[in-house]
Order: structure tokens, then sequence, then C-alpha cells
């Protein structure tokens, strides 16, 4: 009997469980007109940390040290450069014979002080699935992040960080090397870990793995913009609540055989100065011929201040503008009246609420191509008009010194203009010895790093493809 009557307690309860789903559908039913989503004020995001690897050394200090002091990291290349370990050694010499452009900007690697550890990120036995470009992601990440303070423990904590690393080509290396294989007829020696080397998500992915990051996981794949659209993104998403902490950078290892001779067959890189390698990356110089390939990431901890703020977290600047824009004009050349580049820093100024005389430094896109240079110049005068012919508006090209780090630039000098604020230091434009017709004595770019104060500064990055981004970042108020 007892059996019998719970069937039948049951059987009524489902009963009333229907009927009250009725009348919730009823209420709520899809032919009702829908209330707008929730609301809630944009929140503020401020940098609480900062990691750097580049072609100037390992670290923020470092790299930093090196900027200001009119360092170069550029330098000739070698066959073993090319990193086509795999091929005869009398194709290696061809191929490298064959290249027009034959200096790089390459991350200096070693044991030492400020030198990349290859035996700590890329050749440990757990890191077989990690190519250089992931291994340079996850060294600037842990700096950023011990920089930061922000190792959490607690799951909601884990739940709320979230990761936003960008690469503009991944590892070519890898793909060179895997068709090496194939036209071998050797297919079973493969790697099982090919595609997790090559997709650029994956550095993303593996700093979120490595510290249990369970927030936005995201990668932009931009071009030479990916490093400024990955930190801008990761703005957005603390600002619209997805998460309290983004990990948000770009990075690069394109120094390799089939990377360099596609940018040479594309004519984007410089040829004029292989015997003189530390004058090659020369931005706004009339003797500039192309750009130099580089590598390296740059990583920054954003966060939603008044998390940091409660949590006592040093705040390096506050990211108040993320503009975006296309060119929808050609694969590789600006357009010629710099609309795109007009629209990345007039809608990062708009959001910011600044207007342009409050903006004390740029740091320029500027890559040392004939084109794109003067274009950009003149950009940056239509939007700040008087301000920038008035010679209150430093502006500068960071990648006379270290070249361009392409995916990973626009993050890399992100954290530069973060510096820049932060010390009051502008840093220089290195070898400008005859400043492109488009400057006049009123409007020029540094030619030594200029000791100010910095209150708020952009960040320019254009892409391939006609894509830009300005990011604008001032000192917290």
């Amino acid at each position: 009997m007892w059996g019998f009557g719970n069937g039948i307690h049951h059987y009524f309860s489902k009963i009333r469980r229907q009927h009250h789903n009725q009348l919730l559908g009823r209420l709520f039913s899809s032919s009702a007109a829908f209330g707008p989503p929730p609301s809630r004020p944009l929140r503020r995001v401020v940098v609480t940390g900062l990691g750097l690897v580049t072609p100037l050394g390992c670290g923020v200090e470092t790299t930093w040290k090196c900027l200001t002091a009119g360092q170069c990291g550029v330098r000739a290349i070698t066959p073993e450069d090319l990193k086509m370990d795999g091929f005869d050694k009398d194709i290696q010499l061809l191929t490298f014979d064959q290249l027009a452009s034959k200096v790089a900007a390459i991350v200096p690697c070693g044991s030492n002080a400020g030198e990349f550890n290859e035996a700590l990120w890329l050749n440990s036995k757990d890191h077989r699935s990690i190519a250089r470009f992931i291994g340079y992601a996850l060294c600037a990440a842990d700096e950023a992040l011990k920089a930061a303070n922000w190792l959490p423990s607690e799951q909601n904590e884990k739940e709320k960080t979230g990761v936003s690393i960008g690469a503009g080509t991944g590892s070519i290396c890898d793909i060179l090397d895997a068709s090496r294989i194939i036209c071998e007829k050797r297919l079973r020696r493969l790697s099982p870990f090919f595609i997790p080397r090559i997709l650029i998500n994956m550095a993303s992915g593996h700093v979120s793995m490595t510290y249990g990051f369970q927030g936005p996981n995201h990668a932009a794949v931009t071009a030479c913009a990916t490093g400024a659209h990955s930190i801008g993104d990761a703005a957005r998403m603390i600002q619209f609540g997805d998460a309290d902490v983004m990990v948000a950078g770009g990075t690069e290892a394109s120094i390799d055989a089939l990377s360099i001779a596609g940018f040479c067959r594309s004519r984007a890189l410089t040829t004029k100065y292989n015997s003189v390698p530390e004058e090659a990356s020369r931005p706004f110089d009339c003797g500039r011929d192309g750009f130099v390939i580089a590598e390296g990431s740059g990583i920054m901890v954003l966060e939603e201040l008044e998390h940091a703020q409660r949590r006592g977290a040093k705040i390096y600047a506050e990211l108040r503008g993320y503009g975006m824009s296309g060119d929808a004009y050609h694969i590789t050349q600006p357009h010629a009246d710099g609309r795109g580049a007009i629209l990345a820093m007039t809608r990062a100024l708009e959001q910011s609420g600044l207007h342009p005389n409050q903006v004390d430094y740029i740091n320029a896109h500027a890559t040392s191509t004939p084109l794109g240079d003067a274009v950009e110049a003149n950009a940056i005068k239509s939007v700040f008009s008087t301000h920038a012919t008035s010679g209150s508006l430093a502006l500068s090209s960071t990648k006379g010194a270290m070249g361009h780090l392409l995916g990973a630039a626009g993050a890399v000098e992100a954290i530069f203009t973060v510096l820049a604020i932060h010390h009051g230091i502008a840093p220089l434009t290195l070898n400008l010895t005859e400043p492109d017709p488009v400057f006049s004595n009123d409007f020029m770019p540094l030619t030594a790093s200029k000791e100010m104060i910095i209150k708020a500064a952009m960040s320019n990055s254009f892409g391939f493809g006609g894509t830009n981004s300005s990011l604008l970042f001032s000192s917290i108020s």
C-alpha cells in the first residue's frame, strides 16, 4: 500500500508541476514583448602587471633600460637563424643566399639575466607541444602576473580571470618542417603535437591552463594590430563584467626561412642595410626602405579598478580608450589619406573622454616603410591639429630600436606607452637622421629619450588588410 500511495503522490506532484509550468509559460510566452537586457555602467580598467620578451632583452626592466638608453636589438642573421635544421646543408645555404633581407631583431637566448631561457620555456619534458611563440607568451605572462601579484587559488577568482593573447602567424617553421616530412614521404614521422604547436589560440590556451584561469579565453589574429586588439578586447570584457582580471597581449616568433622569404617577396622588408644592421630600422627617416622583422612578446595584466584597489595592487595606468577601424582599401598599403588611422585614433579619443590637447605622447606604429610612416604622420597631424604642430605633443616610434614584432608589436608598444606614463620618459626614435619632409620644426619625432610629465599617451597599431587599432592610456585619477 505504501508503494501505491507514494506513486499517487508523485503523480499529483507531476500534475501540479505541469500546471505551474503552464502558468509560467503564459506569463513569459514568446508572444509577449521582451524587456531590454539588464544595463550596467561600464567598469574602469587599469594596468596592474607588465611582462616583456623582446630583442632588447627578457624582462620589463632590461628592455626599458636599453630602449631609453638608445640601444639597438637588430643584428645580421645567419643560416642557423632560419630554423631549417631538418634540411640538407646545401639547401639551407642556398635559401640564405637568396634572401634579399639579412637583418632581424632576435630575442637574446641564454641562462643569464635578461636572456630568454630556452631550457625553461621550450625544451623541458612538459613542453613538447609548445612552439617558440607560445614559450615567449608564457615567459612574458609569468613576469606580468608576478608583477601584478595575481596568482589566485580560489575557484571564483579563477573563473573571473581570463586570457586574451594573439599572434600574427603562429609557428611557420613547424609548418615548413612538416611539409618537408610529407615531401620525403615520411608522414608517420609527423609529430602528434604539430597542430597544437601551430594554432595561434594555443598561446592563450597554455597560459590559461598553466594558471587555471577559467574566464574568457580569446585570441585575436589581425596582423600587426593583433597585440593592440587583444588588449582592447580584453579591456571590454572587463568593462562589461565578463571578467575582473585579464591577461592580455601579443606574441610572435617569425624569424624563419619561410616568413622572411615571404616578406621579402612582398617587398616589405629592408634590404639596403644588410652590412649595417643596427641602422636598418629607421622610422620616419628619408633613408627608410622597409621594416626589420622581429620577434618577442608583450603581456599586461588588466584589472577592474575597484578590484585592483581592494587588494592594494600597484596601478601603472588606466586604459581609457580603444579605437578600431578598417581601411577597406588594399591588402598591404594604407589609404593615402590615412582615413583608417584617423578613425581609430578619433574613436579612442571619443571613448576616453579626453580632448586631443590632453594627450602628451604618441607611440607611433611607424614600421620604417616609405608609404606607411608618412601616412601615419599626416593622420596624426589631422587628428591632433595645432597640438601636434605646436611642439606640445611628443611623438616617437620605438621600432627603430627593435624592429617590427608583427603580432606582438601592438602589445609591446602599448607596454612602452604605459611605462612612458609611469616613469615620465618618452622614448626616442632610433636612426632618425634625416626626417621625412612631412615633418616641420614644430612637429618632429623625438631623437633622444625625453623626461617629461606624461598624463595621457596613445599607442597606434595598423596591420595588413587595413586593420587599425589605437589604445589610449592615462595616469589614474
